[in-house]
């Protein structure tokens, strides 16, 4: 015999004991990985902002810009206690309140993206940078909760954050980032779940059958969530416009399960028809990540796009590159791809105008974080797009404030300013009415009556442009995949 039995089990107590202690290796390392990068984050903590424990003020000499209605009320003044607007025009007697001077200004309610793939606690700083003060994250991971409970903690200065719980697939949708459903049963212990984990909502997607569905839909009225859908092509589109569903992602989806992928105005009036005869439930177009595809196939250097630098660079090395390689290997299998692209994305943009006509509401989502939609960023070329589809300055902007407040109950003291609501305001040089890129350069952002001025918006692109937190991110994810 090669070894003696004693020699032998010295040997694998010994092989165990280093096992054991390079995996305890790797957890030290991941604990201090994600430590530091914690710590590098630090500049988003309200005690780290200047003032940051005030969150009541008087705002005088502004325009107010209420979106309630298509007008402004000029050379007025706000006022906020406790993060709370309880004051628009006369000023109460309140000699203790801090007064911010608007200077002729412009305040506006602030952004809210409803479709958005957080990857890391810089893109909250862009956000805000960005004008966005409200976002509803919709592939929900445990880094997501733990960002919730700090938000609603107040230990950092964020938008307000909800987070749909994991994306929601079929049986025949394989991946390794999908959750897959393969009986009713499985579909309602999971949605009880992530109503028990603290998740707001429930994210379906790709190949849910008809019977899984209906166990979605009825578990989720039972635990009292709502759904936002990317839709599913297992089911028709119309069986997307149910009161549990209240918003169905992606224009692009219109033309590929609701037309079967025919750019046919016809029968594109049937959809149409279905989203204004059922109010409850709305379109978030999420048009401009489906620009970006034209872009990767027609822009050649798309990768080195300043903006992508506030991409997480884990997406950015992973799916912007795969995204890229993808659609680039499609263009030289097939060189009509691009203005079919281009073609498709226009016939989107008439499919929006189309049910905007008709009175539906259309909430602004973006899908900002993937490929190369960055985040904040992304969501004033969204704004544009409806200006393109033949909105006016007022309905575009409202797609991204008040009609976004009326999708979910926990979405209702945003979106407008009137007295009552939270305190999430933008203050601009220029009027938004006027010129919606006035949006991008906000002189002040109120996130629940805190004010962040200027410098600090721009240190929250620095960090976020020069942030180096890879392999922090990998381990995040790999979390994720664990904890499914």
């Amino acid at each position: 015999m090669l070894f003696k039995q004693p020699n032998l089990m010295k040997f694998l107590k010994k092989l165990l004991l280093l096992i054991l202690s390079f995996i305890g290796l790797l957890i030290l390392m991941s604990i201090i990985i994600l430590v530091v990068d914690n710590q590098q984050t630090s500049f988003l903590k309200i005690s780290k902002l200047e003032n940051g424990d005030q969150k009541s003020y008087v705002i005088t000499n502004v325009n107010v810009i209420p979106m309630t209605t298509d007008t402004v009320i000029t050379n007025t003044g706000v006022t906020i206690k406790d993060g709370k607007i309880i004051a628009i025009g006369n000023i109460p007697n309140e000699p203790e309140l801090p007064i911010l001077d608007g200077k002729g200004r412009y305040l506006s309610p602030g952004l809210i993206d409803m479709h958005v793939h957080l990857w890391d606690k810089y893109e909250l700083g862009v956000y805000l940078a960005n004008g966005v003060t409200t976002v509803r994250n919709l592939w929900g991971q445990p880094m997501h909760l733990r960002m919730k409970d700090a938000v609603i903690n107040e230990e950092i200065i964020s938008p307000m954050f909800f987070t749909s719980g994991p994306k929601l697939t079929g049986p025949k949708f394989i991946g390794d980032d999908n959750l897959q459903l393969f009986t009713p049963e499985e579909a309602r212990a999971k949605i009880a779940d992530y109503k028990a984990q603290g998740f707001d909502l429930i994210k379906t997607y790709y190949g849910l059958t008809p019977e899984i569905y209906d166990a979605v839909l009825d578990e989720c009225e039972k635990q009292n969530l709502e759904i936002a859908a990317h839709p599913s092509n297992e089911v028709g589109y119309s069986y997307h416009f149910t009161p549990q569903i209240k918003t169905i992602e992606h224009a692009e989806d219109i033309v590929q399960i609701g037309l079967n992928y025919q750019l046919d105005s016809v029968k594109l009036d049937s959809i149409v028809a279905l989203y204004s005869s059922h109010p409850g439930t709305v379109l978030c177009p999420t048009q401009v990540v489906y620009y970006n595809i034209y872009r990767l196939l027609e822009e050649d250097n798309v990768l080195n796009n300043e903006q992508l630098d506030f991409m997480n660079p884990l997406i950015r090395m992973t799916d912007s590159k795969a995204q890229f390689d993808r659609w680039q290997g499609t263009k030289s299998n097939d060189s009509t791809i691009s203005s079919y692209i281009l073609k498709q994305h226009n016939f989107q943009l008439y499919a929006i105008r189309k049910i905007h006509e008709s009175g539906a509401d259309i909430v602004c989502g973006t899908d900002a974080g993937i490929g190369i939609t960055p985040a904040g960023y992304s969501l004033h070329e969204e704004l544009a797009l409806y200006k393109e589809a033949g909105m006016s300055n007022y309905e575009a902007l409202k797609t991204a404030t008040i009609n976004a407040s009326k999708v979910h109950d926990f979405l209702n003291d945003f979106g407008s300013i009137e007295v009552g609501k939270t305190a999430n305001l933008l203050l601009t040089d220029d009027n938004p009415l006027e010129d919606l890129s006035t949006l991008k350069t906000p002189s002040l952002v109120m996130v629940k009556g805190r004010s962040i001025d200027e410098e600090t918006l721009d240190t929250f692109i620095d960090q976020a442009k020069n942030r180096n937190n890879l392999l922090a991110s990998g381990l995040r994810y790999v979390e994720y995949l664990l904890s499914k």
